[in-house]
């Protein structure tokens, strides 16, 4: 004859459940308890950027530091790590004490990097823990109009093919969300393009602006300015759907690239072992800045959309975005030593 379990009592069930839900109320006020104990924060708090003051990291970092210094009752200071495609910045945050008192304002570039170059002296996906996506920013396309004539996709594309030499497009650095766009780019259309690598967007604007550079496909935030004021002109957004601050531009896909959709996060990670409490502690404070009305209004006259999600969600994008563009890496063969 089979045998089958003793049906455990409704009664011993119920509290079973009451004693799981004390638990997890006892864990719950332990966090608070144990930031109290350390005293966290008790000094300032150093958010590092990747790339030169001036790019859409550090206008991000800078809209989320102030209202955050309030919020712990800490200064919350800006600091610029650039170079090596913002991999040096994550790698002195990856190195750092895990203490909560340095963190990195990461972005999509990291993901990409993680493929692009041979050796990385750190792991981006071990090394760094998640806090919260700030903002997304789509990429746009855009030429300077004293410069290059084309109005449109199909004309930057005529014109490329008919030119004698390759026209020359800037990003923020090798191994970047641009420079990979850039290389999508030249798949999609057929076109060779010179890639002229900078050590951020402010360089790089600089010598859009004078025309050193034919073309760019830096996020909105740092040429916004410039498209209205018609510096620059804007040919295409690099992600699915269209910016609510430039309506009219279309999408990559829309101007004939099937398929085309890259845009750029960034988000605040701490090194890997800052306690679970310090990491709770500054998840909560900043998703409460991120999706309050006064941040989106700022997002909004910078072409960005506020985030705010959990430190676990945000690890799921970092996993699934380094698979993605480890594809697009070794389909477009961009290797750096």
């Amino acid at each position: 004859m089979p045998t089958f379990p003793t049906p455990v009592p409704r009664q011993v069930r119920l509290r079973t459940a009451l004693q799981r839900c004390a638990l997890a109320a006892c864990l719950a006020a332990a966090a608070p308890f144990a930031l109290a104990q350390s005293g966290y924060p008790s000094r300032p708090i150093s958010l590092v950027v990747p790339f030169p003051a001036g790019g859409t990291t550090d206008v991000l970092a800078r809209a989320l530091a102030e209202p955050l210094s309030q919020a712990l009752g800490q200064p919350v200071v800006v600091e610029s790590k650039p170079g090596a495609g913002a991999t040096l910045g994550a790698d002195y945050v990856a190195k750092a004490k895990p203490d909560g008192y340095t963190l990195l304002m990461g972005a999509v570039h990291h993901t990409i990097a993680t493929s692009v170059y041979k050796k990385l002296p750190y792991d981006f996906q071990k090394d760094l823990a998640p806090v919260t996506t700030v903002a997304m920013v789509p990429n746009v396309l855009v030429v300077n109009p004293a410069h290059t004539s084309a109005k449109n996709v199909a004309e930057l594309v005529a014109l490329a093919k008919a030119s004698p030499t390759e026209l020359s497009y800037g990003s923020n650095g090798n191994g970047t969300a641009q420079h990979l766009i850039g290389t999508q780019f030249q798949a999609s259309t057929g076109i060779r393009l010179l890639h002229v690598p900078y050590k951020g967007s402010g360089p790089l604007t600089v010598d859009l602006l004078g025309g050193q550079v034919a073309m760019s496909f830096d996020t909105i935030t740092p040429v916004l300015q410039h498209i209205r004021s018609g510096k620059l002109r804007a040919l295409a957004v690099s992600t699915a759907k269209r910016s609510s601050v430039l309506p009219d531009v279309p999408t990559m896909e829309e101007a004939g690239l099937k398929g085309f959709d890259i845009g750029t996060w960034f988000g605040v990670l701490a090194p890997a072992g800052t306690p679970p409490e310090v990491v709770a502690r500054l998840h909560a404070d900043m998703a409460r800045i991120i999706r309050s009305p006064e941040f989106a209004q700022r997002m909004q006259a910078i072409g960005a959309e506020p985030r705010g999600d959990s430190s676990q969600e945000m690890a799921r994008q970092i996993a699934d975005e380094t698979a993605r563009f480890a594809r697009l890496v070794k389909e477009g063969k961009v290797t750096i030593e």
